[in-house]
């Protein structure tokens, strides 16, 4: 049986990026990444594991807007309706960045780290993530606590999380 992200997102993650890999490796899965506010956190996570090119080419750091349509293919009428902080625009980036990269699989993530930006409908803390593929991405939003170094550590262990548990299940095939 599969760890619960529960307990997946109490692991160090050196742990988790060990296990990314080996999942990687026995699925014969590329993943990628697409960050905003994580700053290239899950990317330097990922590649942190010995042998990690084996299953990671590239990665996005796609801190504004105009980046994440120049790179990813976000439309500015998905940015301009939902906002960066959306549930759209992150399924948008995961696909872009799966397409992109050529990866299997990816995790895209964008929130409102602080200690400025936030809004009553997105305060600080909101995070939304989205992973899996180009064309299945799923996607959550989340509220840290903490200040600014808390909430970005958070959501890269909560990004590696998703992808350990969306490959513990995976098929390659399906």
């Amino acid at each position: 049986m599969a760890p619960s992200v529960e307990s997946l997102k109490n692991l160090d993650l050196s742990l988790l990026a060990q296990r990314l890999g080996k999942l990687c490796c026995e699925h014969g899965v590329e993943v990628t990444t697409a960050e905003s506010c994580t700053g290239g956190g899950i990317a330097e996570t990922i590649t942190s594991a010995a042998g990690s090119s084996a299953y990671f080419a590239s990665g996005f750091v796609t801190y504004a807007n105009a980046a994440k349509t120049r790179m990813l293919g976000v439309s500015q009428a998905t940015l301009d309706d939902h906002g960066a902080v959306s549930e759209a625009v992150v399924k948008a980036m995961v696909a872009g960045a799966c397409r992109a990269s050529g990866a299997d699989i990816g995790v895209a993530v964008s929130g409102v780290a602080g200690p400025g930006g936030g809004s009553d409908d997105k305060p600080v803390g909101t995070v939304w993530l989205a992973w899996g593929s180009e064309q299945n991405p799923r996607a959550e939003c989340l509220h840290f606590p903490g200040d600014r170094q808390a909430v970005r550590e958070q959501a890269v262990r909560q990004a590696m999380a998703r992808l350990v548990e969306a490959l513990d299940g995976y098929n390659k095939a399906a």
